[in-house]
């Protein structure tokens, strides 16, 4: 039998079966001798133990389209980064580490910048701006007003989609605006600290109608660069793109070259300082960790 895994928790795999119901599965030991690790939304066979009460081991893995470490899933046909217009401030390197990370595994990103509320009409558009040329998909919602939901909800359909972002931004809300009925655990940003309680502790598949898979998964403050030559970053800015040739030297990584076409853009406006500032940083980070 065929079926996919919707959650992990303590060794144990939930396998939604199709027509079936869920499983409570254990993976064989077989995995765990060839270090391999069954991920949140892993396509996989499994045997059936004892159908009364719906236990059973999962035997196979079938080959994944996709995997990421962090959030842990596969199989992602896009994922949407959400972080808080206002309260915790925006971190754009964090945002951009994970459009790299996206990029580097061929997966389509949406950026949602949640509580729109919070936050004046211009200092939103600024924000907005940052990414217009970036290939991604920006929505601006409120889980106050209902603004942008409606929109955000039309480009989950047919898809399954990785919901990250920081903690507290206001993802677990977002998910119940899109889905009255996941009822999901939100919790309350401290008034203290200005940060939210860690309330998303493992990533869990929903399947949410109109072919709508939504895969939530744990808040994180931090991301690890992925492996990559230097001269790789500047592939995955779109917004160089435009720009590709009239450098003036062949294979221009537009940081300290002279005649540099991108860094002409960018001191004009045309290309967000923001991004550029990142890929720069990003560029360095790169180019400082050894390869073995």
């Amino acid at each position: 039998m065929e079926g996919k895994i919707i959650r992990g928790i303590a060794g144990f795999y939930y396998v939604h079966a199709n027509g079936m119901g869920v499983f409570e599965c254990k993976a064989k030991g077989i995995f765990r001798n060839n270090n391999i690790k069954p991920l949140v939304g892993d396509n996989v066979t499994l045997e059936i133990l004892d159908m009364e009460n719906m236990s059973g081991n999962i035997t196979d893995i079938l080959p994944r389209k996709n995997c990421l470490i962090r959030p842990a899933v596969a199989n992602a046909d896009q994922a949407v980064i959400i972080f808080a217009a206002s309260y915790p401030k925006p971190d754009l390197n964090l945002l951009d580490r994970f459009l790299l990370m996206m990029g580097m595994q061929g997966i389509p990103v949406g950026i949602c910048f949640n509580k729109a509320d919070d936050v004046c009409g211009e200092e939103l558009l600024q924000l907005a701006d940052n990414y217009k040329d970036s290939g991604c998909m920006v929505y601006v919602t409120s889980t106050v007003t209902g603004a942008g939901i409606e929109e955000l909800k039309e480009s989950l359909k047919g898809r399954t989609t990785v919901l990250a972002g920081p903690s507290g931004v206001g993802k677990s809300s977002v998910i119940n605006r899109l889905f009255p009925e996941a009822n999901m655990e939100t919790g309350d940003i401290s008034n203290k600290i200005k940060r939210g309680k860690h309330t998303t502790r493992h990533s869990e598949l929903f399947s949410l109608g109109d072919g709508i898979y939504v895969m939530d998964t744990p808040g994180f403050t931090s991301l690890r660069l992925p492996a990559a030559e230097k001269e790789e970053v500047k592939d995955y800015y779109p917004e160089f793109q435009d720009y590709i040739g009239e450098c003036r030297f062949l294979g221009c990584v537009h940081i300290n070259e002279p005649g540099c076409a991108v860094k002409k853009a960018v001191e004009e406006g045309k290309i967000s300082q923001n991004r550029y500032s990142n890929y720069k940083q990003f560029y360095e980070e790169i180019s400082r960790i050894r390869k073995y």
